[in-house]
């Protein structure tokens, strides 16, 4: 396991504030109490937990050019027919993943192929279940071509409490099955739009891992 870039600048940030205040504390308090080693407990706790929103754990990923494998780690909260007007412009199968806190956050890429769009968009910051989340939150679309044509696009959308998106999607891009797509900083959602003829291999529900869980099979 190690820690995401993304994440290094805040977890230092953090264990820094936590040792000041303890040293602060430490230095103008003459009787230290059970209180105040509660509040130190709590501190390293809440560094800790920081820490953990970035870890990235070593995996053996699945590949497979005929299957869409899961962008996030998280739980299944949509399956369902829809027309997406966005970038398919055509009915495809909607795929949403829910990434909680206590969630692995980073993205990858379901597919390999060229990506051929990519397009941000400001919006509100709605609990990333709401139905409606996928296009009124802040969001980051990218539209990837794989080799035989097939069109996919993924969506990386801010909720309540993850509000920092990062994509390192560029129109352009030719890229690999399970390489970085990108981060969303403390959980949130990430939504798939894939062709209706794909066999679709999750339930509602379901837990799925990034990297490794199958969404659909590819006809």
């Amino acid at each position: 396991m190690h820690i995401h870039r993304e994440g290094r600048k805040l977890i230092f940030a953090s264990f820094l504030i936590a040792i000041l205040l303890i040293t602060l504390v430490v230095a103008l308090v003459p009787h230290l109490n059970i209180f105040h080693y509660l509040f130190f407990v709590g501190l390293i706790i809440f560094a800790f937990l920081i820490t953990s929103f970035f870890r990235i754990p070593r995996r053996i990923f699945n590949s497979n050019e005929k299957e869409i494998i899961a962008p996030a780690d998280g739980k299944i909260v949509v399956i369902e027919g829809v027309y997406e007007k966005e970038f398919l412009k055509t009915e495809c199968c909607q795929v949403s993943i829910f990434m909680s806190p206590a969630n692995v956050h980073v993205n990858r890429y379901p597919v390999a192929g060229k990506v051929v769009y990519v397009q941000y968009h400001k919006g509100n910051y709605f609990i990333a279940s709401h139905p409606k989340s996928s296009t009124l939150n802040e969001h980051s679309s990218i539209g990837i071509e794989m080799e035989d044509g097939t069109r996919i696009l993924v969506r990386q959308i801010a909720g309540a409490v993850a509000r920092r998106i990062v994509c390192y999607a560029k129109e352009g891009d030719v890229v690999a099955q399970n390489q970085e797509l990108g981060f969303i900083k403390f959980g949130s959602r990430v939504d798939l739009f894939i062709p209706t003829t794909a066999e679709i291999d999750v339930d509602l529900e379901d837990m799925v891992k990034g990297g490794i869980s199958t969404i659909a099979i590819l006809k």
